[in-house]
């Protein structure tokens, strides 16, 4: 009885293509995990002006951050390498700036969060570029964060739009 070869196509049996996935996707962890974060700071010191409208959405805005951070690190770990969400790596490595401290009126906050979506947003669509010619199925995750993301965004830039 003959043993059946599997043949393992070339982009998946690829050693390099692990690691530029990661390299490409890491970033997105990273900052997705500060949205998150951050996110719930905003949440919890949004003052003023539709308070409940913003303070509820904020909520969303984690929500969205904490899945999209759960499923790109899951890629990463499929793909067999290890991912460092530890919150020290994570602040020392985000590109979403510091939020200010306290409360803040929701005019502020907004601001302040639609800042972060647009770091995020900045990171995932490099990802979306950096992976078309690495890996396909990572990009169309990228691809679903970046549409949540802009839709978070633009919902948040409605409450001050003029």
């Amino acid at each position: 009885m003959a043993t059946k070869q599997i043949t393992i196509p070339a982009a998946q049996g690829d050693l390099a293509r692990p690691s530029g996935v990661a390299q490409y996707l890491t970033p997105v962890v990273h900052d997705l995990i500060a949205l998150a974060v951050n996110g719930k700071q905003a949440h919890w010191h949004v003052r003023g002006a539709n308070f409940i409208g913003v303070h509820e959405f904020l909520d969303q805005v984690v929500a969205h951050a904490q899945v999209a951070s759960d499923e790109v690190a899951e890629r990463i770990v499929a793909l067999g390498l290890p991912v460092d969400g530890r919150i020290g790596t994570v602040a020392a490595r985000t590109s979403t700036t510091e939020l200010s401290d306290g409360f803040q009126q929701s005019n502020v906050t907004i601001r302040e969060m639609v800042a972060q979506l647009d770091a995020t947003l900045t990171t995932v669509y490099a990802a979306v570029k950096g992976l078309d010619e690495i890996d396909l199925v990572s990009q169309d995750i990228v691809i679903a964060i970046a549409q949540q993301l802009d839709k978070d965004r633009w919902f948040l830039v409605s409450h001050i739009a003029e």
